[in-house]
């Protein structure tokens, strides 16, 4: 029964399809041809003014007119002491240190070298965050123009924390060269030492 069905279906599909094969030529020559024979109509170009668009950009500022003269520079303060027997303390917050001249008895008058300019150094952070206090005796020559070179450590206790710190100010010192018939000379084996103190 199913399969008759199935028969009948197909046939009847068949000649729908036969039906249409042989109805569409017939429809397209007798369509309206008057569609075709009208003239195209042409659409109008239309055209976009140039225009120059404006973009928002922000300006820089202009840049404020150099001053004429430039700002002095800020020099850094150093500590003088022409008496060399006199202690030299620098007031940094937290810490003092002392400078001393290890020679002394001397005067101008007898042509001798004479500290002009002693800087403190500063306090090493290593000894200040560990609460190290001390000394440090560095030795060096005063040179004919009154600076210092050849400055070593002799005597600094603990050793390890104030010895670079000591020669680091030493090399800062100035001095009023030793004179002898006119003429400046060197003068080797000067020693300073310098105290490191925290502030209570």
């Amino acid at each position: 029964m199913n399969r008759l069905r199935l028969l009948i279906g197909a046939a009847f599909g068949f000649v729908v399809t036969a039906a249409l094969f042989v109805l569409m030529p017939t429809l397209i020559e007798t369509a309206d041809k008057s569609l075709d024979e009208k003239p195209a109509h042409r659409i109008a170009d239309i055209d976009m003014p140039d225009r120059d668009i404006e973009t928002n950009i922000d300006r820089k500022p202009d840049k404020p007119p150099e001053p004429e003269q430039p700002p002095p520079d800020m020099e850094q303060p150093e500590m003088e002491d022409v008496n060399p027997d006199v202690e030299a303390v620098n007031m940094t917050p937290s810490q003092q240190i002392s400078l001393t001249n290890a020679a002394g008895g001397l005067s101008a008058s007898d042509g001798e070298y004479l500290p002009i300019v002693k800087v403190a150094p500063i306090y090493p952070r290593r000894a200040q965050s560990r609460g190290v206090e001390g000394y440090c005796t560095v030795e060096y020559t005063v040179t004919k123009s009154g600076t210092t070179r050849d400055i070593v450590p002799v005597d600094c206790s603990p050793p390890g924390y104030f010895e670079r710190a000591s020669v680091k100010a030493a090399e800062k010192f100035k001095y009023k060269p030793r004179v002898v018939d006119g003429d400046p000379i060197e003068v080797p084996g000067i020693q300073n030492r310098f105290t490191y103190e925290l502030d209570k």
